[in-house]
Order: C-alpha cells, then sequence, then structure tokens
C-alpha cells in the first residue's frame, strides 16, 4: 500500500515536471521565433528594397522615368511619407491616450461606448473618403489636409488598447495603491498606466502601420508622399515606377512595424517582459 501510494506521488510528480517542461520549451521556442523575427525583418527589408532599387537603376529609364526615378524626387517622397507618418502619430498619442485614461474612469464610463463608437467609424470608413471629405469641409491642402484626417483613421487601436490596458488591471492592485494612502492620480501614474504599457505599444504598432499605409492618399490632397511616385507610374503606365513606390511603401510599413516590435519588446515594465 505505502509503495502504491508513493508510485502515485512520484508519478504526479513527473507529470508535473513534464507539464512544466514542456511549457517552458514552448515559452523557449516563442521567444526564439520572436527574436528571429526581429533579427530578420530589417534584413528582409533591406533586401527587398534595395534589390528594387538596383534592378531599376541599373536599368535602361526613359525620359519620363527619369523625372521621377531620380533620387532627388525619390528621397523628398519618402521624408513627405516619413513627416506624415510622424504627425499622424503624434496625434494619435496627443489624443488616444489621454482620452483611453478619462474614459476609464469611473465617472465618464456611461460615455465610453459613444467615443469608441466614433472612433470605429474612423477606422471603418475607406480612408480615401475620409480624406476627401475633410478636403470638401475645410478646402485645405498639404500636410494637415492629410495628417488630420489620417488621425481619425488611426485612432481607434490606440484609444481601444488604452482603456483595455488600464481595465484589465487588478483591482485589488488599484485598492492596496489606495490602502498605502497613494490618490487616485498616483494610483494611475504608479500603478495603472505601466501596466497597461504592453497593450498601449501594442495598439500604437498597429496605428503607426495603418498610418504609413494610408500616408500614401495625401497626394489627393497634394500633401505630397510615395503615393506621388505611385500615382506617377499609374498615369504614365510606368510598371518600374509603380514597383520603386510600392516596394518603397512596403519597405517603410514593414520598418516601423519593426520598431514597434522592439518598442513593445524593451520599453515595457522590466517584469512583464
Amino acid at each position: 500500500m505505502t509503495d502504491t501510494v508513493a508510485d502515485r506521488a512520484t508519478d504526479t510528480a513527473a507529470e508535473k515536471t513534464a507539464d512544466t517542461g514542456a511549457v517552458l520549451s514552448v515559452e523557449s521556442g516563442s521567444r526564439r521565433a520572436e527574436l528571429l523575427r526581429l533579427f530578420m525583418q530589417p534584413i528582409a527589408t533591406v533586401v527587398l528594397v534595395g534589390a528594387a532599387l538596383i534592378w531599376v537603376f541599373s536599368s535602361e529609364l526613359d525620359a519620363i522615368e527619369q523625372t521621377t526615378l531620380n533620387a532627388s524626387t525619390l528621397l523628398t517622397s519618402t521624408l513627405q511619407h516619413l513627416e506624415i507618418t510622424f504627425w499622424v502619430t503624434v496625434l494619435v498619442v496627443a489624443v488616444a491616450i489621454p482620452l483611453g485614461i478619462v474614459l476609464t474612469r469611473q465617472w465618464a464610463r456611461p460615455v465610453a461606448p459613444l467615443f469608441v463608437g466614433v472612433a470605429t467609424i474612423g477606422q471603418a470608413a475607406p480612408a480615401i473618403g475620409v480624406v476627401v471629405l475633410y478636403f470638401l469641409w475645410t478646402e485645405q491642402e498639404g500636410l494637415w489636409a492629410a495628417a488630420i484626417p489620417l488621425t481619425f483613421v488611426s485612432l481607434l487601436p490606440v484609444l481601444r488598447n488604452t482603456m483595455v490596458g488600464i481595465q484589465q488591471v487588478d483591482p485589488s492592485l488599484v485598492d492596496a495603491g489606495r490602502g498605502i494612502g497613494m490618490s487616485s492620480f498616483t494610483v494611475l501614474r504608479r500603478v495603472e498606466l505601466p501596466l497597461a504599457v504592453p497593450l498601449m505599444l501594442a495598439g500604437l504598432r498597429t496605428s503607426l502601420v495603418l498610418a504609413v499605409g494610408t500616408a500614401t492618399l495625401a497626394l489627393f490632397v497634394n500633401g505630397g508622399g510615395l503615393g506621388f511616385v505611385i500615382d506617377s507610374g499609374y498615369k504614365t503606365a510606368r510598371t518600374s515606377v509603380l514597383l520603386v513606390g510600392g516596394v518603397l511603401a512596403v519597405g517603410l510599413a514593414l520598418l516601423v512595424d519593426w520598431l514597434g516590435a522592439l518598442a513593445e519588446r524593451y520599453l515595457g515594465p522590466r517584469g512583464l517582459r
């Protein structure tokens, strides 16, 4: 009888050890895959963009292609694209994070669905339609005529993830903070926001990729960007111009996604990495 009990205890311990080992193995494999992706993504981006540029510039370009496929035009369009993306990101962070924090407060929760619904409409609506409607409403052109409506399109991921990140914090941690004399603002700053950072960064990463992709629509309001290169290739029926514009846009999106992945991995609280 004693031997049977001992055998069962041994078998149970062995099963627990095996389960723990399996979990650790899965986590280790997941981390290795993530590190491999973080290492390979920028390399793949450089190879993709470099191969396209080398192929195009080593080919014989006609006069029409040369007006667009030159270092000055491509650099200017790329910098304009980055500028649009930068300001869209700044506006999204400036609006979505404070608004998300406010909407998680007890007194503001009744109106939270209204703001989330408006942001959902912004993401669900076609980006080109939002840009055109903003232009017709304001009759503005240029950088801000593109950045402001694209902010509306890119707002939802950061707003929603900020709210979810704060709401998923264990209430006992909030109560513990209040119990040791912290004010509501101190609890928010030292407990809720640090624990919500991973989800907030994930939302920001999604918004960044959206901003890069939709920034090509800035050409419709004279906002510049790589949409100009793509549109030039389409209008002049030049595949090489279309290829370069498309590859540069994809390359920027991959680069921004990689930077977002780095931020998710290294800017969150150490205990949650």
